[in-house]
C-alpha cells in the first residue's frame, strides 16, 4: 500500500500543499505545514473544467457484456446516471463551481470516471446525480439505496464495513492537527494531550478513536460537519481540529488563517462505499480501480487535482483490499 500523507511523504508522496509552501516549510520550521495556492514550482496546474472533462471522457469504458452481466452496474446503466454521495466544499477533493454547479477534484473525478466506465458518453455533467452527505449519513444513504456509491474521503474501517461494503482503497491519508496560523504553541498532537486543551472533530469520524488513543486528556467537542469544526478553530472556541490530513489541508487552502502542524499520527485509507446486498458491486468497482491504476488514468487525475499542491511525483496507488474492512 502507498504511504499515508506525512511530512516526508508530502515531498515524495503527496498531500495538498503548494510546492512553494513546502520549500518554505523546509527552510524555516520543521513543525508547521503552511499551505499556499498551486505554484508553477511544481510544474503542474489544477485542471480546467475542459481538461477535467477530457480526462473523464478519455477514461476506460467497461465492455457491454461486463456491464450486462453485473446486476449492480446494469441497474445504473438502465437508470442513465450514477447516483453518488459526496461533499462539495473541498478544493482538492470535491469542490462545486457556483457558476456552473459542476464538481471537480480527486474524489469527484473518481466518481465521474466510474460513471463513465459504466455509461460511456461524452457529456460529463450528465454522468452522475449528486447528493451531499455527512459523516452521519454516509452509511444510511447506501443502506436505504438513496445512492449507488459514497465517494467522500471515506475512511475504511471494520466497524463501517459491518454496514457497507468498501471497494479500494483508492487513496491513503492520515489523522492530523489543524490550528490557527497564529498559534505557535501547538506543533503536534502531543501538545494537545494536556489538561485544559480543547479539540474538535466530526461525529462518527475515525478521528474520535485517534483522539481517545493519542490525546485522551483533551476536551472534545463534536460537530456534524467540517464547516462547524473550522469555525470553532477560527473563532478560538477550541485549540485544534483533528481529522484526516487531506481534509484539513483543503481547509487551509480555503482559509489562510489556518495551518496544519506536525505529521499524521494514524493511517486512513479511503474507500468507495457500496451496498453489502450485492457482492458484485464491490467486484465491479475494484475491477474499475484496477483499470485506472494500471492504465495511468489515476495518476493523471492525481496530477490535475492533488498534484499541483505537492512537490514530487504522484504516489503509487494503494493495494486493493490491503486494509481491514476492505
Amino acid at each position: 500500500m502507498s504511504s499515508p500523507l506525512t511530512r516526508r511523504g508530502l515531498l515524495g508522496l503527496g498531500g495538498a500543499l503548494g510546492a512553494a509552501a513546502l520549500l518554505s516549510a523546509c527552510s524555516s520550521s520543521n513543525d508547521t505545514l503552511p499551505v499556499a495556492t498551486p505554484s508553477s514550482t511544481t510544474g503542474k496546474t489544477v485542471f480546467t473544467q475542459e481538461q477535467y472533462d477530457a480526462l473523464v471522457t478519455s477514461g476506460p469504458v467497461a465492455p457491454a457484456e461486463m456491464v450486462s452481466q453485473n446486476a449492480w452496474a446494469q441497474a445504473i446503466k438502465a437508470h442513465g446516471a450514477l447516483r453518488r454521495a459526496g461533499t462539495d466544499t473541498s478544493p482538492i477533493f470535491s469542490l462545486r463551481n457556483p457558476s456552473t454547479n459542476r464538481l471537480k477534484g480527486f474524489d469527484a473525478g473518481i466518481a465521474d470516471l466510474l460513471a463513465h466506465y459504466i455509461l460511456g458518453g461524452s457529456d460529463v455533467a450528465k454522468l452522475t446525480e449528486f447528493s451531499k452527505t455527512t459523516v452521519d449519513t454516509r452509511e444510511t444513504m447506501i443502506q436505504n439505496k438513496t445512492v449507488d456509491v459514497t465517494i467522500a474521503t471515506y475512511s475504511i474501517t471494520p466497524a463501517r464495513a459491518e454496514k457497507v461494503a468498501f471497494a479500494g482503497p483508492y487513496f491513503v491519508s492520515g489523522t492530523a492537527v489543524q490550528v490557527k496560523r497564529s498559534n505557535n504553541d501547538i506543533k503536534s498532537y502531543a501538545d494537545l494531550n494536556v489538561d485544559g486543551k480543547k479539540v474538535t472533530t466530526e461525529t462518527n469520524s475515525t478521528a474520535i478513536a485517534a483522539i481517545q488513543k493519542f490525546i485522551p486528556k483533551a476536551e472534545v467537542t463534536l460537530f456534524t460537519e467540517n464547516d462547524a469544526c473550522v469555525a470553532a478553530v477560527r473563532q478560538g472556541r477550541v485549540d485544534a481540529y483533528i481529522l484526516d490530513q487531506s481534509i484539513l489541508l483543503s481547509n487551509a487552502v480555503n482559509y489562510d488563517d489556518l495551518k496544519v502542524v506536525g505529521e499524521p499520527f494514524t493511517t486512513d485509507p479511503y474507500g468507495i462505499g457500496l451496498t453489502k446486498d450485492d457482492p458484485g458491486a464491490k467486484t465491479f468497482v475494484n475491477d474499475f480501480l484496477t483499470k485506472i491504476f494500471t492504465d495511468g488514468t489515476w495518476k493523471k487525475l492525481y496530477d490535475g487535482t492533488v498534484g499541483p499542491y505537492v512537490a514530487g511525483e504522484a504516489p503509487t496507488p494503494p493495494a486493493l483490499g490491503g486494509v481491514p474492512g476492505a
